[in-house]
């Protein structure tokens, strides 16, 4: 019987845990064919099994972040999109509940087992790159994105458009030059009403350069918003686009997701406001009365 494992080193100057000042996210969810899964799991985290939910069928999830950090130099934007399969280290298989892919997504599994193993991961601030690789063994590189969010300082609802290009990176910024688009996803949800989905924490894995397995939780202090697009009338409002079928990304979801394979749900969250700068008014004045 093995003793205590010792926790993963911290490199400078990263510290623990990292708090992020906002955040806004959209995530979908695909149940697919296990065995493609199996193949990338045993590629990428051989330690990992990937998790089954209705008729056997295997999870996918790919979530675009927006968030924001507060450091003590100032502060940084990040934009990244995780591509990722729902998986298990092996061998925790008596550990886990049975569950159906609603009560997942709903957060059912407080064991927190069931997290996401990250295929590849496209990111536009190359501290955070760094940060990725270094502390979660996240499969980090750079990107570029485009997007359009439901905003409160935008017009209303609850359409999500992101573009994601590919990039490179030096030490502190990215390259300008245009490395091509990855891959487009839209998500129209106006119009449905959400489920409030207790999921966190959310449990990322990863693997490190000598093969060790890493679970990273991260916290989010308010449900998430769940919509469930199993529906045969709500296939068509969301689509996935991937213009680099022969890069690592766009192989790894053409492998997986086949062609028109539809969202079975989608999840959202979005930081609330912490201040608002109110509209003006006229002061009556003596020159002007």
């Amino acid at each position: 019987m093995t003793g205590p494992l010792p926790l993963p080193p911290v490199s400078e100057p990263f510290r623990l845990p990292f708090h992020y000042g906002a955040l806004h996210q959209i995530g979908l969810h695909w149940l697919v064919d296990p065995g493609p899964v199996r193949e990338l799991l045993a590629k990428h985290h051989p330690d990992l099994t990937a998790a089954e939910f209705d008729d056997g069928r295997a999870l996918v999830s790919l979530n675009y972040q927006l968030y924001f950090a507060q450091y003590a130099f100032g502060g940084g934007v990040t934009q990244e999109i995780e591509f990722s399969a729902i998986a298990f280290p092996t061998g925790a298989e008596g550990r886990l509940p049975r569950l159906s892919y609603a009560q997942y997504a709903q957060g059912w599994d407080q064991t927190k087992l069931l997290g996401i193993a990250r295929i590849h991961v496209v990111c536009d601030n190359p501290f955070a790159i760094r940060a990725g690789r270094e502390l979660y063994a996240e499969p980090k590189y750079p990107g570029r994105f485009e997007v359009d969010l439901p905003s409160l300082n935008g017009p209303a609802g609850e359409t999500w458009t992101v573009r994601c290009e590919a990039a490179s990176a030096g030490p502190d910024d990215m390259s300008e030059e245009d490395a091509g688009p990855l891959l487009d996803l839209r998500a129209e949800l106006d119009g449905l009403t959400p489920v409030a989905a207790n999921s966190a924490p959310v449990t990322g894995y990863g693997t490190d350069l000598e093969g060790r397995l890493l679970a990273g939780p991260m916290n989010v202090y308010q449900p998430y918003r769940w919509y469930d697009l199993a529906a045969p009338e709500h296939s068509g409002r969301t689509r996935l686009t991937v213009h680099a079928p022969d890069g690592d990304l766009g192989s790894a979801i053409v492998t997986l997701l086949g062609e028109g394979t539809p969202a079975v749900g989608a999840w959202t969250y979005q930081s609330p406001p912490v201040a608002a700068h109110n509209r003006p008014y006229y002061v009556p004045t003596a020159r002007r009365s």
